[in-house]
């Protein structure tokens, strides 16, 4: 009884087979390779791809701009930097205390008129002295509060610019109670920065984020080589 059995299942299976195998040859037939012409159309207009920065991640044991956004966007590396105060080398390449509003220079102890409209006293720093349009630059903020404050500060630094001239003592922001840096940031300078980095900045009611680059807030500034000119605010 079981030799029967076996025996109808495999006249069965056979057919079944056969016609499995047929179906995979025809399948293959049809989806054979079939060589088609190059294209000759038109170029697609593609974005020029970014550089790619030289410079290296430190300078001695200071970071570069590059090396610390780099560890700032990185999985590995973030932890290192992100929250830590740090030390960076750089370039100022823009500050805003030449663009403040004259709505806003002046006294302290006097509030802004209605509507005028400023910015919290900020300084850039990039790899290269003319990097002022790079990519790779990191806002400085928390060496003032406010313009009325840098307006306190030149004037008690009384247009003295070389490091060896600074006062005996420094300004003090009434508001935030650090020091303002003597000299006054200013394009061309290149330093040696000693900050708090991360992706955001408090400062009092002030509330600033860059998920990109980061953000330093200030502690101390030491003075490589002096800017050309000093800080100072339009003329009007």
């Amino acid at each position: 009884m079981f030799i029967r059995s076996l025996a109808r299942a495999v006249r069965i299976a056979v057919p079944v087979s056969f016609a499995l195998a047929s179906t995979t040859c025809h399948s293959k037939d049809e989806n054979a390779y079939k060589p088609a012409a190059a294209y000759v159309g038109q170029r697609p207009n593609l974005p020029v791809p970014p550089a790619i920065s030289s410079a290296p991640i430190k300078t001695g044991d200071s970071y570069t701009v590059h090396g610390a956004i780099h560890h700032l966007q990185s999985r590995i590396h973030e932890k290192e930097v992100n929250g830590k105060e740090i030390s960076v080398i750089g370039y100022i390449v823009e500050e805003n205390i030449a663009t403040a509003p004259k709505c806003a220079v002046h006294r302290t102890g006097k509030k802004d008129p209605d509507g005028c409209t400023t910015e919290i006293p900020s300084f850039w720093i990039a790899d290269e002295a003319n990097g002022k349009g790079a990519t790779e630059r990191i806002r400085v903020l928390g060496w003032a509060s406010n313009f009325s404050n840098v307006f306190e500060a030149m004037k008690k630094y009384g247009g003295r610019h070389g490091v060896n001239s600074a006062p005996k003592e420094l300004y003090r922001d009434e508001f935030l109670t650090t020091e303002i840096p003597f000299p006054l940031p200013s394009v061309g300078a290149k330093i040696k920065l000693t900050a708090l980095y991360g992706f955001t900045y408090r400062g009092g009611s002030s509330l600033v984020s860059d998920p990109n680059s980061g953000l330093l807030t200030y502690k101390k500034i030491e003075i490589i080589e002096p800017a050309p000119e000093p800080a100072a605010f339009a003329k009007r």
